[in-house]
């Protein structure tokens, strides 16, 4: 499997913590399906000097590159604007003993 990880900052305008607040149930949720497929390898919020979620760092794995982009299309961070700098880098996961 081809595995990317995913390093997205929020925006920063004042209704950007609102926007992601609104749509963080449905991010989860979209999450969880792609757990149960195997994709979801690790994820979690991006915390500011205050601990208030400013991005997200997503670590994912499919077997095409056309799955992949099937969950960006699908992802309601995305869709919905709550990432505004979206980076997307090849990754291995490390096999520590």
């Amino acid at each position: 499997m081809k595995q990317y990880v995913i390093h997205a900052l929020d925006g920063t305008d004042d209704d950007a913590l609102n926007r992601r607040l609104s749509v963080r149930a449905a991010h989860f949720e979209n999450m969880s399906r792609f757990k149960a497929n195997g994709n979801f390898i690790l994820g979690g919020a991006m915390l500011d000097e205050r601990g208030q979620m400013m991005g997200s760092t997503v670590v994912m794995q499919f077997d095409s590159e056309d799955e992949f982009r099937e969950y960006l299309d699908s992802e309601p961070y995305i869709r919905d604007k709550v990432w505004v700098d979206i980076r997307i880098y090849p990754f291995k996961t490390a096999t520590v003993v």
